[in-house]
């Protein structure tokens, strides 16, 4: 919400202001009041303070809605009920956080055993500090600094905090058939556009939906911090310590599959953030066909990017750190140059509670969450300081063409470098096959992306343009502009060269001439 927190995806936009609800005629009293007509209110008086259904973050809540007071019975509970998505999303993130959280704790303690402490520090701490910042992120989106709820704190530092949530969530879907609401509230969503034609669309959320929602926002933050900020390290070590240590345990195999899936989820859920923050308006609908594209997509692209920074290091250690700090700190400093830039005020009240310094505090760890899912992929949700939401609204494809571009190009110079100064290590792998195959599967996962935009995107109707042609116009700028270059080293040493007898000056002359001019040059000497 503008001027106090940002939007959560789902949330519906500011409109008009109080409404009566009446019930059609002949109901005659009945306690399910079955249909009802919304009109505008004729009091000019001022309405009454509306609360956010749910009281959390990612509630529907502001906007085009009203109170509406609804009859109890078996029947609209069941169809409240029916309507309630299962939180398939809760649970998915709750199993992969524990699972590879136990996953490492099992690893270190195995790396314990065997004496590498450096090895154990380094994997308990891309476990634990991913497992604080998701802590503090569903404490921070539930709002429970306001409120006093001391067991739920307690619960969060004993990093408990997900599984305690995830009982919550089930808790409401499950009791939402036996527990009445008496109120529900009405949103407005535009659909996407159908020949042409776009409708407006009322929907009735109840309190329950409205907490389910907010939970399923949490986790769907918490699932991409996990990923980029605790998975892909982690998978990058463990692959670096089996290239180190030429063996690859069960145990170690196990952890990088499931980081490689957290990862992969992670990616996929911040895809969906991003398309429902940035269409807020629309009521979008994501199909099976646009989850696989999506999962295809991060996939090629995260296992490709991890293993050519492997390579990498295992043949130069001390140059990875540095290709590491750069690239996290350009995309770290990147929404703060765009927002000074900008010139925009400071954001503030991102949270009632925080002071300036919290402020500060937060956006500094929402670009260090963005600038370590750009270390990997690229981020489907573009930070801006400057939006009232934090999130860039456009849909930027010469940004999305130029960031491909560059990274492999950069995925292409790691690799020659590897296979430059490889070790005898790698006398037993066929390097240019390996050097070709993670080339290829990199522009796999492009292909993938491209599939997704052109033809499995939710809101691909909205779109201005579509990505081949932004594609397209980017190498055709770069062709003109290498065309033009040439053009002038061209001129540049025709004009140096300098012809000491006739028959030098009328070949310079043949060169620089058209091609018709030298056909009819030649035809004339044969006649």
């Amino acid at each position: 919400m503008r001027g106090s927190s940002p939007r959560t995806a789902g949330e519906p936009s500011s409109a008009p202001g109080p409404v009566r609800v009446e019930p059609q005629a002949g109901s005659r009293g009945r306690r399910d009041l079955g249909p009802v007509r919304i009109s505008p209110s004729p009091s000019p008086s001022p309405s009454p303070p509306r609360p956010r259904a749910g009281g959390g973050r990612g509630a529907p809540s502001g906007g085009d809605w009203a109170l509406v007071r609804v009859g109890g019975g078996r029947a609209g509970r069941a169809g409240a009920a029916a309507a309630m998505k299962f939180p398939g999303s809760v649970l998915v993130s709750l199993v992969l956080f524990l699972s590879e959280t136990a996953a490492a704790l099992c690893l270190s303690a195995g790396y314990r055993d065997e004496g590498d402490g450096m090895w154990q520090v380094l994997t308990l701490l891309f476990a634990l500090v991913p497992c604080v910042l998701v802590q503090l992120s569903l404490h921070f989106i539930h709002r429970d600094v306001s409120r006093d709820r001391p067991l739920v704190l307690l619960l969060h530092l004993l990093q408990l905090g997900p599984l305690v949530r995830c009982v919550e969530a089930f808790y409401i879907y499950f009791s939402a058939e036996r527990v009445e609401e008496p109120y529900v509230s009405i949103t407005k969503k535009r659909q996407l556009p159908k020949d042409g034609y776009s409708e407006e669309i009322e929907k009735e959320v109840g309190q329950a939906e409205g907490k389910l929602r907010t939970h399923r926002s949490a986790f769907s933050r918490a699932s991409v911090i996990q990923a980029f900020l605790g998975s892909a390290p982690q998978l990058t070590l463990q692959l670096y310590i089996c290239v180190l240590q030429q063996e690859v345990t069960v145990a170690r195999s196990i952890f990088m599959v499931l980081s490689l899936l957290s990862i992969v989820y992670g990616a996929l859920r911040c895809n969906i953030l991003a398309i429902k923050i940035k269409y807020d308006d629309y009521d979008v609908r994501v199909k099976p066909a646009a989850y696989l594209c999506i999962f295809m997509w991060r996939s090629f692209e995260i296992a490709t990017r991890v293993t050519v920074l492997v390579l990498f290091g295992s043949v130069l250690r001390v140059w990875v750190f540095l290709v590491v700090l750069l690239n996290f700190l350009c995309f770290f400093f990147y929404p703060w140059i765009q927002f000074w830039l900008s010139k925009s005020p400071f954001p503030e009240n991102i949270e009632k509670e925080l002071s300036r310094l919290g402020t500060t505090i937060v956006l500094c760890l929402l670009t260090f969450l963005y600038a370590g899912i750009n270390m990997f992929c690229w981020s489907a949700a573009q930070v801006e300081l400057s939006d009232p939401d934090l999130i860039s609204k456009s849909q930027n494809w010469y940004q999305m063409t130029v960031y491909y571009i560059v990274r492999l190009m950069e995925n292409a110079f790691l690799l020659l470098m590897w296979y430059i100064y490889r070790t005898d290590f790698y006398l037993y792998v066929c390097a240019p096959m390996l050097f070709l195959q993670l080339l290829i599967g990199y522009c796999m996962g492009i292909f993938f992306m491209l599939v997704f935009y052109q033809f499995c995107h939710p809101c691909k109707k909205l779109f201005s343009s579509s990505i081949t042609e932004a594609f397209l116009s980017c190498f055709k700028i770069l062709y003109f502009i290498c065309q033009h270059h040439k053009t002038t080293l061209l001129k540049g040493k025709v004009a140096m060269k300098s012809p000491e007898n006739t028959d030098e000056a009328q070949g310079s002359s043949k060169i620089i001439d058209p091609p018709n001019t030298s056909i009819h040059q030649s035809a004339s000497s044969n006649a």
